[in-house]
């Protein structure tokens, strides 16, 4: 009997919002994920900084799985953090002007429909932690500065939300550990 996700987080197991994205299926679930991750990750990571692009990384993907959740999917990996990635670049995108800004938005707007598209096929593809990761990226894209911290307030900020997202990461395994043997919930 599998129980849904949204009793799960309803039991106060939030954490299972954050270890699910470092879960995967399989050696081409995890082959996929990290292939787009090496396309998207260093670009980001480079513009917003390690500890920004961590935080935002682990946010997106938590929320993710929580859209998920809100429908009773129960779905793993890394593709909720992934598509806040594109998230974050559409929002980059459409705040800088250019060809090649135009060019990159149309590019990762067809890449994202594409993906849609496969999921409502029925490829095991999960929309909603797809598309949750994806308005959180945009979301957050408009409201960060699309640059490195510049000054000792930026980077203080910066590195306070970088530990709060390994905080939040190594206490979601911890916790999952801990409670790695308790009887699931109905059984």
């Amino acid at each position: 009997m599998s129980i849904p996700l949204p009793y799960l987080i309803a039991t106060n197991e939030w954490w299972r919002l954050v270890t699910a994205m470092f879960l995967h299926g399989g050696l081409i679930h995890i082959g996929f994920n990290m292939m787009a991750l090496m396309q998207l990750g260093p670009a980001l990571e480079e513009l917003y900084g390690p500890a920004r692009y961590f935080f935002l990384y682990v946010v997106t993907g938590a929320f993710g799985f929580l859209a998920s959740a809100a429908v009773g999917h129960f779905s793993i990996g890394a593709s909720g953090a992934l598509l806040g990635l594109v998230g974050l670049m559409l929002a980059i995108t459409s705040k800088r002007g250019g060809t090649y800004m135009r060019e990159l938005r149309s590019r990762l707007i067809s890449s994202v429909a594409i993906l849609f598209v496969l999921g409502f096929m029925g490829m095991g593809i999960d929309n909603w932690a797809h598309g949750g990761g994806l308005a959180a990226g945009f979301a957050l894209g408009k409201i960060f500065t699309d640059r490195q911290p510049m000054n000792s307030n930026e980077r203080r900020t910066a590195y306070a939300l970088g530990w709060l997202a390994g905080v939040v990461t190594i206490a979601s395994f911890v916790l999952m550990f801990l409670h790695y043997h308790d009887p699931l919930p109905g059984r």
